[in-house]
């Protein structure tokens, strides 16, 4: 049984009725279903963030309308949707959640009505929070601080100290809203509330990526800045340890919940030395007198602390990696199974040739002829510049496809006019319809009195050119009082211009076509 409520059935029959194919997916990605939305509905709606004739306000704003819905259900997997689309569509969407002035205002928001109703409305309050801070955060630095560039030519490991000190912030804010949701492994008992666990998952590995690149760049400039820098820098230090202890108790509600351990990263913490040597760093420029490092010391120190964020910082690009790999083995997957298909629709479209034609009595391929004296050959099949399609038999030719081609279109009548007066015959059988056994019938003279003789009007008279008759003016012989006649026309052998047709394999106009 699907899950479906009457109301997502009606729903959808309505966006189906108004043809807006989006607002019928964002409504079956958040059914009353109490299951994380379908990889489908997801899949449709990514693709259509990528396409530029699709309307991404008209897109956010069906999101912003399932919010307000009623049931948690709807409710929270509306903020699921969105947030899988600021993470795997096109930047567009997130660029125009930025740009709002209000993004989800659910922080009243309670379901009193369904079985979880309490319990959930609680973790949808924190969840909203998070979109709208992580939408705050990209309004503010106008990046994805889940999807910039990592590694030592990373953005944050080469960015000024100055843009550094006002950016860290930013990313402890969309941090902090991220751990807030605060969820235990005993409430992860739904589809829905674990398929949003999972994606704050993987945006807490990557976050956390990019802020311990920041701090990294942040220690290694620490000892050259000036006093008030060097103030703030301190500060951020001191959250970064806080938040440090706090995203390991969520990786352990993670590992709990069935999360595979090769994606969780280990997170060491630099020796605390390190923050010793700030502070006294710190001290020495406000002017107070305290124990000053040898600069030898302070730099075995730094580059111990430095090498062992740089190997959490390693650990945390395994589940970008088989993310990735992931990805490739689905597409590698979908062209398989689409090249398959296509293979399929045309092994099943190729036209054969079909058999069902006409044979003699000894099996022979029975073919088209005109009726001629003088040249046995069909002068209407016959293609210039290639051999006579009526070779041997009639048979298919293996090694010559134009001439095969020519005698199945003859044969089967194909391409062209349908010729009116064919006929099956056996080889060997010819009607004598014109050349030297053909003779006009003489006009007798009915009157009595005799005329002078004078020449007749020329008479059109029959003649047979290249094997086809054509019409001729022969003038008469002057003969007897009363009756003229006329001497057996010769075959006459002259080039007259004729219109080819566009089609080389249709018969030539005129001509009588006998099939032997």
């Amino acid at each position: 049984m699907s899950g479906q409520s009457i109301t997502d059935r009606i729903a959808a029959a309505q966006h189906s009725m108004t043809g807006s194919a989006i607002s019928k997916a964002v409504c079956k990605a958040s059914t009353h279903e109490v299951s994380g939305p379908k990889k489908k509905h997801l899949d449709y709606l990514i693709h259509c963030t990528n396409e530029m004739n699709v309307s991404v306000p008209q897109l956010a704003d069906t999101l912003f309308e399932r919010t307000a819905n009623g049931s948690w259900v709807v409710v929270f997997k509306a903020l699921i949707t969105t947030h899988h689309l600021m993470m795997y569509g096109n930047e567009r969407l997130i660029q125009y959640l930025a740009s709002r002035n209000t993004l989800f205002n659910l922080n009243n928001f309670l379901d009193k009505g369904a079985l979880q109703g309490y319990d959930m409305s609680t973790f949808i309050r924190r969840y909203s929070r998070y979109l709208n801070e992580k939408a705050m955060s990209y309004r503010l630095v106008a990046v994805d601080f889940t999807k910039m560039k990592r590694g030592i030519d990373g953005v944050m490991r080469t960015m000024s100290i100055e843009k550094l000190i006002k950016t860290l912030p930013i990313i402890q804010n969309q941090l902090d809203a991220l751990l807030d949701f605060q969820a235990n492994p005993n409430e992860l008992t739904n589809g829905v509330i674990n398929s949003a666990f999972m994606l704050l998952f993987k945006d807490s590995i990557r976050l956390f990526a990019a802020y311990n690149e920041g701090v990294i760049n942040l220690l290694e400039k620490y000892f050259d800045m000036k006093k008030g820098q060097c103030k703030d820098a301190l500060d951020i230090y001191k959250k970064f340890l806080y938040r440090m202890t706090k995203l390991s108790e969520f990786l352990k509600v993670a590992e709990q919940v069935g999360i595979d351990q090769g994606d969780i990263p280990d997170l060491s913490q630099a020796p605390s030395s390190l923050l010793e040597a700030l502070e006294q760093h710190l001290a020495s420029l406000e002017g107070k007198k305290t124990k000053e490092l040898t600069a030898d010391t302070r730099a075995s120190t730094l580059s111990s602390a430095v090498s062992s964020l740089s190997n959490t910082g390693m650990s945390f690009s395994r589940m970008d990696e088989k993310e990735r790999q992931q990805a490739l083995e689905e597409e590698q997957a979908r062209l398989q199974a689409l090249k398959v298909q296509v293979t399929h629709h045309y092994t099943n479209s190729t036209p054969s040739i079909s058999t069902a034609t006409r044979f003699d009595a000894l099996g022979d391929l029975l073919k088209p002829t005109v009726p001629s004296h003088n040249q046995p050959p069909p002068m209407a099949l016959h293609h210039p510049g290639h051999p006579h399609p009526g070779h041997p038999g009639g048979k298919l030719l293996p090694n010559d496809l134009d001439s095969s081609l020519a005698n199945l279109v003859g044969t089967l009548t194909l391409w062209g006019p349908t010729m009116p007066d064919m006929q099956w015959s056996q080889p060997g059988e010819k009607k004598l319809t014109g050349g030297h056994n053909w003779q006009s019938k003489t006009m007798t003279s009915t009157t009595a009195w005799n005329p002078a003789p004078m020449a007749p009007a020329p008479m059109p008279v029959q003649h047979m050119v290249s094997g086809m008759p054509m019409y001729g003016m022969v003038p008469p012989q002057m003969g007897q009082m009363g009756s003229v006649q006329l001497m057996a026309p010769q075959p006459m052998m002259y080039n007259q211009p004729v219109l080819r047709p566009t089609n080389p394999f249709a018969p030539m106009p005129g001509a009588q076509m006998q099939f032997m």
